[in-house]
């Protein structure tokens, strides 16, 4: 059995954020079931575990680089630096209202124990201090509190914590019996719960998170509450038949709601903050805006999602937007039965690196999923996306090298839900629009599978890109500012110009032949260099089809695939 820490230090909050992550992992499908409020859109659950999910994520990475001789310690990091990483991960990485306001619970948690006086470990007092700072800190990043949701469960642990005496295990069951209670009362608190007779979904979801706190702390697995409320719909498939809008305690709940839920993080100083809250909160609901030091993330629901980027426009840098349509008649559809779809036959979910592609994958039938430059998804996001696909049998173009370990344990993970899954090694975005070309779901899966893989195999792929940093190559040393050509992974060309740059490597990929070329420009390429490297394949190079998309923001500035 391992060591159980007696104070709250970078190896709690490292054990802390693991165990979190399985017990949400295990509870997932639970809280979806039992998610009513703001909006039954059945993905509480899942929303909590790719928030934490990113959290656990960006601690690893923490100790990771110390143990690389990174840190004035090696291998240990301090409490201050496990903290600040665990609550920037929640930030970038949150999802959906409860990942909103986890993630400040958590930034909540790291202002009291990352401070410039903080120890190297806390004791039972600093935990309960950061608790209660976290749930003040989540209640004031919500537009409107209502009681009998997350927020009135992360007070009632605060509450219970402030009160206890003794060590950090000690807090922490103290905290998490306070949740416990908070959680069962939710529903005398919220009629929306009542009627569905199911208790909080946010709530039970940070008293899953409070109990893996107790277990890091002590190595006791607290027992779990439960999810059913006291009210005349005991089965948690009601939980999809009612829905209200987030709103102040006095106010009349609305029959339907906003049709979309907007989320963003944005780059701004906390007074063009202040003045987007006050306009986000005249164009809908569920407005949560949390973060600070100039890092935002904001999630809000709308009837003009358009309205609500250009907000963030107008107040500083928003980027990782992400729009979902609850649908007609269903999420905010009051009594409205939601049954569910039949599976379709087979799926495509495809990574791509930019909102051009993106739309591409969408026209061929594909699920796609976002990679913003430095931010690949997790396995859960993927999962979420072959679930969205709602099919029996699903290929999956994981469209970069250093994602096939991510897409395998994503296929694993579906594979267990009875979903049959096709994993094609693709590594470049352009591999995948070769494998999407030749996909037909009317084959016998193996067939399309294979014709799919030979389609990708048959494409060399290229990327033409800025370097950031002085580093060695495999074509010589390049200085911040170069622009590299890679070939299959590897810098093949070294230039000054984008565009004689990217010929270069043109030539270099055709010298072996080929039939089709395709690129992918990106919103950072010059106007005229798809026109030149369509010219140099007409000019000097017979039979070659060229094709061009616009991937919009991408990492690379250019991609090329040859077939």
């Amino acid at each position: 059995m391992p060591q159980v820490p007696q104070t709250f230090d970078a190896l709690a909050v490292r054990a802390w954020c693991g165990l979190a992550l399985d017990a949400l992992g295990r509870a997932r499908e639970e809280i979806d079931a039992i998610n009513v409020y703001p909006v039954a859109d059945g993905d509480t659950g899942t929303n909590l575990y790719l928030t934490l999910e990113s959290a656990a994520t960006a601690v690893e990475a923490v100790f990771a680089g110390h143990e690389a001789g990174g840190g004035g310690d090696p291998g240990r990091p301090t409490l201050a630096d496990a903290v600040r990483a665990m609550a920037h991960g929640a930030l970038i990485g949150a999802r959906g209202n409860s990942g909103t306001i986890l993630a400040q619970l958590l930034r909540g948690m790291a202002q009291v124990l990352a401070g410039d006086d903080a120890p190297a470990h806390s004791d039972g007092t600093g935990l309960g201090l950061a608790l209660r700072h976290a749930a003040d800190s989540a209640r004031q990043a919500v537009a409107h509190p209502v009681e009998g949701t997350v927020l009135t469960v992360a007070s009632a642990a605060a509450d219970a914590a402030g009160a206890a005496d003794g060590d950090c295990g000690a807090v922490a069951r103290a905290a998490y019996e306070g949740a416990c209670t908070a959680l069962a009362e939710t529903p005398d608190r919220l009629d929306v719960l009542r009627q569905a007779g199911v208790v909080d979904a946010g709530g039970r979801g940070l008293v899953t998170v409070l109990a893996a706190l107790v277990e890091s702390l002590t190595g006791e697995t607290p027992r779990g509450p439960a999810a059913r409320g006291p009210g005349p719909h005991p089965r948690a498939e009601a939980a999809h038949t009612v829905a209200a809008p987030c709103a102040d305690d006095d106010a009349p709940p609305r029959p339907g709601g906003p049709a979309f839920e907007v989320i963003y993080l944005l780059e701004a100083e906390d007074a063009a903050v202040a003045r987007l809250r006050e306009r986000l909160d005249a164009l809908g609901d569920s407005l949560v805006v949390v973060g600070g030091d100039g890092l935002w993330n904001v999630h809000v629901h709308v009837d003009d999602a358009g309205a609500a980027v250009e907000a963030g426009v107008e107040a500083g840098r928003p980027y990782r937007i992400r729009i979902t349509h609850f649908g007609a008649g269903d999420a905010h559809a009051p009594g409205a039965e939601r049954t569910p779809a039949e599976r379709v036959q087979r799926a495509v979910v495809a990574v791509v690196p930019g909102e051009g592609l993106a739309g591409l994958c969408t026209e061929a039938g594909a699920t796609a999923v976002l990679a913003r430059p430095g931010e690949p998804p997790a396995s859960g996001e993927l999962v979420q996306a072959v679930r969205r696909a709602h099919a029996r049998e699903v290929v999956l173009l994981p469209n970069d090298a250093e994602l096939r370990h991510t897409a395998a344990a994503a296929a694993e993970q579906v594979r267990a839900e009875g979903v049959r899954v096709a994993l094609i090694p693709t590594r470049s975005a352009v591999q995948g629009i070769a494998a999407l070309a030749v996909h037909e779901p009317e084959r016998r899966f193996d067939e399309d599978v294979v014709a799919m893989t030979s389609a990708a195999g048959a494409t060399r792929y290229a990327e033409v890109t800025v370097a950031e940093r002085q580093s060695w190559t495999m074509a010589g040393i390049c200085q911040a500012g170069d622009v590299l050509g890679l070939v299959d992974g590897d810098v093949a060309v070294i230039g000054q110009d984008l565009t004689e740059t990217a010929l270069a490597v043109l030539d270099r990929m055709l010298a072996a032949g080929g039939e089709l070329v395709t690129l992918v420009v990106g919103d950072g390429a010059p106007e005229s260099v798809a026109e030149r490297l369509q010219t140099r394949v007409r000019e000097a190079y017979l039979a070659v089809d060229t094709v061009v998309h616009h991937g919009g923001r991408q990492g690379s500035v250019l991609l090329i695939g040859v077939e």
